[in-house]
């Protein structure tokens, strides 16, 4: 007799052999029905897979996130299947899920159109209309590499060659096609409904180079049609918010071709660039920071000293100077130890805490780089904390609740938080590692955060936080981050002077609130759709004459205006252009401009404005000291 134990503990008892199918069956047509894999321990499995000795079983459904992988994997396969189908000289090559979708790389004589995609898709509605059953089958990798070679897959039997020759190998089909795959599948491709083709791009065989350049499909898949839809919208909003083409319009930024991977920051970008750095230099100031700044170029022997040349080498840009090596830096840390070991330092001095706007640089493949989201040349808001393992509880608490009031500030108030724990390959005592992973989750609980538990994704040198920001159309973005190292120090002897007299070793905190500012910043674009907050926003109020009789007044709020708040140094744009008003009006509002101010010879009569608020918004005719204190408290405020 077979005994499986379902999720809620109860037991299911078979004769003989039984299949994940057969389970489901035994439970209910319904759950055999949605049944579109199982799950045994942490090993999902196909509906067909036999179970042969007494099992924990879990049915998987389109409602579980191990269902959701499946769907989409096997849309991947449905995906090949079309493209065959329709271009029969195509060679498929490999085809994973990818987060929201997957994506499949073809080789093919020509590329692929938007009108291609279109007669794919609909081919794919198709296929997956004829519900045909999706069947596994295993060979010997010597014969599978036969059969795609027979095929003329050549990148298949490229792929299965690579695995060890005593190893099988298992193929998928479904109708006419077949393909290498692990699995699991769906039991047939009638499961799959709600699926649509994104785009295609280009991508080289092996991620290399100097091979052929493929076609890659990308696809999205969802369990109904509600989340199809609901994806498909954020899309179309996220493309609205494009932080590149907000960049364009708004005149912030661009990145030139002589240039790949590093901004060119215009006026007005600057200014919010400025608004930010000042902002964090402010909470340096106030949090108990030293700022302190190191130089771009390092000794190759100093990077070598940390691990970071064998690790990070070819992320680094190098020159050579007087037959030295050297590299710019790609992060700030070891320069900071540097400048901790200047001097005696003491276990009174400790905590001690440096903060530094220091500019990186990373060698960052070009098919990588993405406006200023992903750059070559950016600037990090990076401190690290020299202390003592019990500062560590205390130093992560503080920090928490400073970020989340960093983050508030910048309009985000839904935080993700993850400890990630030791990895199997590390370095330092079971007994430092207990106490530091110990300390990041006591401080998260003490700052009343729930947090997830990512095990082994830990630094091999220490654990760390990571916080990731959730933004106005759902997307996340991982910015803030504290680790704790003990390697580090070591390795480069930094010490201080305990209270026993002796010479201990410092923990080291590395720790970002906005991480890289070139990418914050281009997240705080997409999060306001470019219409940023009055206290950020580059130009915050433009004030505008409907005739060159009142030039010289709207020059005079403009400057009563600055006077009135120039602790604020309000950045104010003043236009007496020959234009109409409403085109005057219109021109300011697409840039999106906090305020407008519009003055006539009835606001000049009457010493006022009429203010316009963003979003077409019509607040009156008020005076200029009126106006001055709404700013003011907009400002202050943060809103």
């Amino acid at each position: 007799m077979i005994h499986i134990t379902l999720p809620d503990g109860s037991q299911r008892e078979f004769p003989g052999p039984v299949t994940v199918a057969d389970v489901a069956a035994s439970i209910g047509s319904g759950l055999a029905k949605a049944a579109l894999a199982g799950k045994i321990g942490d090993k999902v499995v196909d509906t067909s897979y036999q179970i042969t000795a007494d099992s924990p079983l879990s049915i998987i459904t389109a409602k579980d996130v191990d269902g959701l992988e499946v769907i989409r994997h096997s849309t991947a396969h449905l995906l090949a299947y079309a493209v065959k189908e329709l271009f029969p000289d195509a060679q498929v090559t490999i085809g994973p899920v990818i987060e929201n979708g997957f994506f499949y790389d073809f080789s093919y004589k020509r590329s692929f159109t938007p009108e291609d995609l279109v007669a794919i898709e609909k081919r794919m509605v198709e296929l997956a209309a004829k519900d045909e059953p999706v069947v596994r089958r295993v060979l010997p990798r010597d014969e599978a590499v036969a059969y795609f070679k027979g095929l003329g897959e050549h990148y298949k039997a490229e792929i299965i060659a690579s695995i060890p020759s005593n190893e099988d190998v298992s193929l998928y089909r479904e109708g006419n096609f077949e393909d290498l795959c692990r699995g699991p599948h769906v039991p047939s491709t009638g499961k799959l409904k709600f699926f649509k083709l994104m785009k295609v791009a280009g991508a080289y065989w092996r991620g290399d180079h100097r091979n052929e350049m493929l076609q890659r499909v990308y696809g999205t898949a969802w369990a109904t049609k509600d989340e199809l839809q609901q994806y498909l919208t954020m899309l179309e909003e996220a493309e609205k918010r494009d932080h590149r083409k907000l960049g364009r319009e708004l005149d912030l930024f661009h990145i030139d071709d002589h240039a790949p991977g590093v901004v060119f920051w215009h006026p007005k970008g600057w200014s919010v660039w400025q608004e930010v750095e000042q902002y964090m230099r402010r909470v340096y100031r106030d949090n108990g920071y030293l700022e302190v700044k190191g130089p771009q170029l390092l000794d190759k022997t100093l990077w070598e000293k940390t691990g970071h040349w064998d690790k990070y080498r070819d992320n680094m840009f190098t020159t050579e100077s007087e037959k030295r090596d050297y590299a710019l830096k790609p992060m700030n840390c070891p320069g900071h130890i540097l400048i901790f070991k200047q001097g005696i330092k003491s276990y009174r001095d400790l905590p001690l805490r440096y903060g530094e706007f220091g500019q990186c640089h990373r060698n960052e493949p070009t098919g990588g780089l993405h406006g200023i989201m992903r750059v070559r040349g950016f600037t990090q808001d990076d401190g690290h904390i020299f202390c003592t393992e019990d500062h560590i509880l205390p130093e992560c608490t503080a920090y928490t609740a400073l970020l989340q009031k960093v983050y508030k500030d910048f309009g985000f108030n839904n935080i993700i938080y993850k400890v990630a724990t030791r990895p199997e390959a590390r370095i330092g005592s079971d007994e430092s590692w207990d106490k530091a992973e110990h300390a990041l989750m006591e401080s998260l609980r003490a700052s009343g955060c729930e947090f997830e538990i990512a095990p082994g994704d830990g630094a091999f040198y220490g654990p760390k936080i990571e916080y990731t920001l959730k933004d106005a159309i759902g997307r996340q973005w991982q910015c803030g981050t504290i680790q704790v190292d003990f390697s580090m120090p070591e390795r480069l002897d930094a010490e201080y002077v305990g209270e026993d007299g002796a010479r201990h070793r410092p923990v080291m905190l590395h720790r970002a609130i906005v991480g890289s500012l070139e990418r914050f910043i281009g997240i705080l674009i997409e999060q306001h759709a470019g219409a940023l907050p009055v206290w950020l926003a580059p130009v915050q109020v433009a004030v505008l004459n409907i005739t060159d009789a009142q030039g010289d007044y709207c020059r005079e709020i403009a400057a009563k205006l600055q006077k009135t708040l120039p602790h604020q140094d309000l950045r104010v744009a003043l236009d007496l252009r020959n234009e109409k008003i409403t085109y005057k009006i219109r021109e300011h509002s697409l840039q999106k401009l906090p305020y407008i101010l519009v003055a006539g010879d009835k606001e000049k009569a009457a010493g006022a404005v009429a203010v316009r608020g963003r979003g077409n918004r019509d607040l009156g005719v008020m005076s200029v000291e009126a106006f001055a204190e709404l700013i003011a408290q907009d400002i202050a405020s943060k809103v």
